[in-house]
């Protein structure tokens, strides 16, 4: 048994199937098969049940691939262990929501690479749910999301700032009455498969507002475009951080029924072995928002392990 071994049998859990799994820790689907047989001959028990045309794992299977995320986690953590931890390096994955890719993402990452210029942050761009789902099955080390309703229990959450929606509308736009607008003009619309275009069709029910769709789209920057250029109206959250080279539009705020915000923040596993980085992207985001004219929520942790000691 060796520790790239574990890895593999971690990997066929989270991924569903041996060829996914070989793609995920770059060897062959007969590698994948050849490792898992020489664990279930080492410990004597089937690991997965083979009458499924996808193996599926077994009670027994589950219970070690459990023990085996300790372990790789242990050793993972042997060196910085030892060590306390010294030094924020190596590489960190970032999965971030598209309204945060022209403000606030490429701000922090700046701040972070001055004063840790050795931490090579990747970002990966995606919709909250499947970036949760990513940082879950750790091919993410850390998200910025929109907050779900519910957060996994092995997931730590840290807000970040709480951004209110409100309507975008051309200059050339009639009026500043934003019930008026989205009436009477075509709507551009989040995509619903996004919670910011969730809670935007759940807005819009709930006061009886009837619009004219017109396009859905994922980006923020896309739908700013397509309001600049006078082709509709469209909902979207005031961003905490401003892109430098945000467009002239008329934000108007939503008068109309609740209040209707988000809350943006990190999600991390609580297990993470990059505790130390994940700490110091979340400290540069908290202190980005900030200069940003936005406060950051009080009632948020000041640090992952505040986070940790905040969750139930």
């Amino acid at each position: 048994m060796s520790i790239r071994t574990l890895k593999t049998l971690i990997a066929v859990a989270d991924f569903g199937s041996f060829s996914a799994a070989a793609k995920e820790v770059f060897i062959t689907h007969a590698a994948v098969s050849q490792q898992i047989r020489s664990l279930e001959e080492e410990w004597k028990v089937a690991l997965f049940d083979r009458t499924h045309r996808t193996p599926a794992l077994t009670p027994a299977g589950r219970a070690l691939v459990s023990k085996a995320r300790d372990v790789v986690a242990a050793y993972d953590n042997l060196v910085p262990g030892v060590l306390g931890n010294q030094g924020v390096e190596g590489v960190l994955s970032l999965g971030a929501v598209p309204t945060t890719l022209t403000g606030l993402v490429p701000s922090a990452i700046s701040k972070l690479k001055k004063d840790y210029p050795a931490l090579h942050v990747t970002v990966v761009p995606g919709l909250t749910t499947a970036l949760i789902q990513q940082v879950e099955r750790s091919s993410l080390d850390l998200a910025i999301v929109s907050k779900p309703q519910f957060i996994p229990r092995n997931m730590v959450w840290y807000d970040l700032a709480e951004e209110p929606f409100e309507l975008l509308a051309s200059l050339e736009a009639e009026g500043r009455d934003p019930i008026h607008l989205l009436q009477n003009s075509p709507f551009i619309r989040f995509s619903r498969q996004a919670v910011v275009g969730a809670l935007i069709e759940t807005w819009l029910q709930e006061n009886k507002i009837v619009v004219r769709e017109s396009m859905e789209l994922e980006s923020l920057e896309a739908i700013s475009s397509m309001v600049y250029c006078n082709l509709g109206v469209s909902i979207a959250p005031r961003t905490c951080v401003t892109a430098s080279n945000a467009l002239p539009l008329k934000h108007l705020p939503l008068s109309s029924g609740r209040n209707l915000s988000r809350m943006l923040g990190c999600i991390s596993r609580a297990d993470s072995v990059k505790i130390r980085a994940i700490d110091e992207v979340t400290a540069k985001l908290a202190d980005t928002i900030h200069e940003g004219k936005l406060s950051v929520p009080s009632l948020q942790p000041r640090s992952r392990k505040a986070a940790l000691k905040r969750k139930p």
